[in-house]
């Protein structure tokens, strides 16, 4: 079917689309309407429904007969194994998991947090939540104690499942210690923990409070699925706010499960018993959305890799997954694929094995660079496909919808808005702006299902970070254009577009130049503040593996493709080379904190920072150039 057919369905009668969409979840008493919109502008979705997320994700393919179809392939190449489970034996694994927390006192409505590295039982632990009507919350494995503690006392959780440890190439990352030293921090203490103890680390358990993953189920009666209202959270995910207090992001079950549902198929092309694999983790949104949730409630296999792209033990490592498990749709961050490219610029690893099976590849949580993608399409010979969604949303804004008819790729873009999704281009005014004109991205609310209704505990402050600027709006926060085929160009967050005298420019269009040098692997622009002009783009280039020409002769080089490309008003003249950028964990440049650097201003260390060691270096290099005094 055409995607122009299907928005403009969607178009016409939006409500009837979704109340189709819906009719392929299973209800425990099915939504009179689509869209509540009593309390608008927060808009909720088949909230008089009832319904569980744990049958649907497991218990119901398992009823149509699918129980000996795969359901978690689990892929560690820092522990060397692999582990499969099928439908049945994870539905067995949830229900007990739950009987035992159930035993414990937690029931629907209570909190869970949930700290665990890439296993199997993290998913586990987050459907044996959604199986009880529990609502959980993962905190990303490794996160500071501290970190943990602020997320402890804002969600007031009954309970914490954590592992003893994660591991990471060459170390053993101590779980246990940071939940002990974010209880000891945190004023909200909870009643009891679960500890899954990995043969790596076996963690000290404290009398009383903490029991043992395997232990506290022996004996105990499986758990059922305990329906909950259609606008029941399923979970929250604290996302860092600008304040440094981070927000929690409420997903509401009914709609969550609709939209997902959808997507697997008309986005990421793969039929029920097709292995899907999104390389991330389920401490972020993609984990919870395209690790653990969308494809299991499809009926897909999914991957749950740990591991990294470069290292473990090789820039290899993706293309053996992909063979190995004979994955038809992987999902991952631009820059894993930068990173691979730095390691093996010529792709060298991919000719040793069969990627046959794969159709498509797909890019999110970051800018895609045009070169990267480039090189991931000569590399692959699949369509690589930019699309575009926030933790906020929990599932594409705009995408190439691949099992509809697949349309033109145009580098540079994540394509055009899926249904539910109103996308307009505005000026400060909230006024529309013309095709190809650069402004603020935001989509006309009513939000579509499975995104966010508000903030956890927190309503005046999701209205004010969302909807307050642009009335009738929801502000992503990103800065972009629409061209004159509808193709939704995101060229930068709105802090990312500079003012250099005047001019509005995007530090987006500036890396992508860069990027496109063949020497450069990987680089970030950030906007340093300026007396004469106000702001000047100061560019940052990490080089390709291999190379060794006088880095002057390449900032030289860079610095004559922005005036080329862009014009003398970009007025792009500093650049600096460095062996790395500061990033999240989750591989997001952390263009903010590099800003406050250059300007010599205060900042907090972000919590999520992957090394913090790498903000002296960035600092070194800064000073170089005059800034960091």
């Amino acid at each position: 079917m055409a995607y122009k057919d299907v928005y403009a369905g969607w178009q016409a009668n939006p409500e009837g689309f979704w109340m189709e969409q819906a009719k392929a979840i299973d209800w425990d008493k099915p939504p009179s309407r689509a869209l509540f919109a009593d309390k608008a502008p927060l808009y909720e979705w088949f909230k008089d429904a009832q319904v569980n997320t744990c049958w649907n994700a497991v218990d119901r393919h398992v009823a149509a007969g699918h129980g000996d179809r795969l359901a978690i392939i689990h892929d560690s190449p820092v522990t060397g194994t692999v582990h499969k489970i099928t439908f049945a034996e994870l539905q067995t694994r949830i229900a007990s998991l739950a009987g035992a927390l159930r035993a414990k006192g937690i029931e629907k409505g209570d909190r869970v947090v949930i700290y665990m590295p890439m296993v199997p039982e993290a998913l586990e632990a987050m459907l044996a939540c959604a199986r009880l009507g529990a609502i959980h919350s993962v905190v990303f494995g490794g996160f500071a104690a501290h970190e943990l503690a602020v997320r402890i006392d804002d969600f007031t959780p009954k309970a914490i499942i954590a592992g003893s440890c994660g591991i990471e190439p060459g170390r053993v990352v101590h779980y246990k210690p940071l939940v002990d030293s974010a209880i000891d921090q945190a004023a909200h203490k909870p009643d009891f923990c679960v500890i899954f103890q990995r043969e790596q680390e076996v963690a000290q358990l404290t009398p009383g409070r903490d029991f043992d993953w395997h232990g506290f189920q022996h004996g105990v009666e499986p758990a059922e699925c305990v329906p909950v209202a259609g606008d029941h959270p399923a979970y929250v995910l604290y996302t860092s706010g600008t304040t440094g207090q981070p927000k929690g992001v409420i997903r509401p079950t009914a709609g969550h499960l609709v939209a997902l549902n959808w997507t697997m198929k008309n986005i990421y092309n793969v039929d029920p018993g097709d292995v899907f694999w999104a390389a991330s983790d389920v401490g972020w949104v993609v984990g919870h959305s395209y690790i653990c949730y969308a494809p299991l409630i499809h009926g897909n296999t999914t991957v749950v890799f740990e591991g990294k792209p470069v290292g473990t033990p090789d820039a290899g490592t993706f293309w053996r997954v992909i063979s190995e498990h004979n994955v038809r749709s992987f999902f991952t961050a631009p820059t894993a694929f930068r990173a691979i490219k730095r390691e093996d610029p010529k792709g060298e690893y991919r000719a040793k094995y069969d990627l046959t099976c794969l159709r498509a590849l797909y890019l999110a949580g970051e800018r895609a660079d045009p070169d990267t993608i480039i090189w991931a399409q000569d590399l692959l010979k699949v369509p690589v496909i930019d699309h575009w969604w926030q933790t906020e949303t929990g599932w594409p804004i705009a995408a190439n919808p691949m099992g509809l008819d697949p349309l033109p790729v145009k580098i540079g873009s994540p394509s055009v808005a899926m249904p539910g999704w109103d996308v307009q281009i505005l000026d400060e005014a909230g006024h529309p702006m013309p095709a190809g004109e650069l402004g603020a991205i935001a989509v006309k609310l009513p939000l579509p299902p499975g995104t966010l209704p508000t903030l956890w505990n927190a309503e005046d402050r999701y209205r004010k970070s969302y909807l307050s600027h642009f009335p009738g709006y929801y502000e992503t926060g990103d800065a972009g254009m629409i061209d004159d085929d509808g193709y939704l160009y995101i060229m930068a967050r709105t802090d990312d577009v500079i003012n250099v005298a005047g001019h509005r420019l995007s530090t987006g269009a500036m890396e992508e130049i860069l990027a496109g040098h063949p020497d450069v692997a990987e680089c970030a622009v950030i906007g340093v503040t300026d007396e004469l002009k106000g702001q000047l783009p100061m560019g940052f280039l990490c080089l390709t593996k291999g190379v060794n020409r006088p880095h002057a002769d390449i900032v030289k080089e860079c610095v004559a493709r922005v005036r080329d490309q862009i014009g003398p008003v970009a007025a792009f003249k500093l650049a600096v080379v460095v062996d790395r950028l500061p990033k999240t964990r989750s591989g997001k440049i952390l263009r903010a904190t590099m800003v406050k650097l250059a300007d010599s201003e205060a900042f907090k260390m972000p919590a999520t920072i992957d090394d913090p060691a790498i903000l002296d270096e960035i600092k070194a290099a800064l000073q170089t150039l005059g800034y960091a005094k």
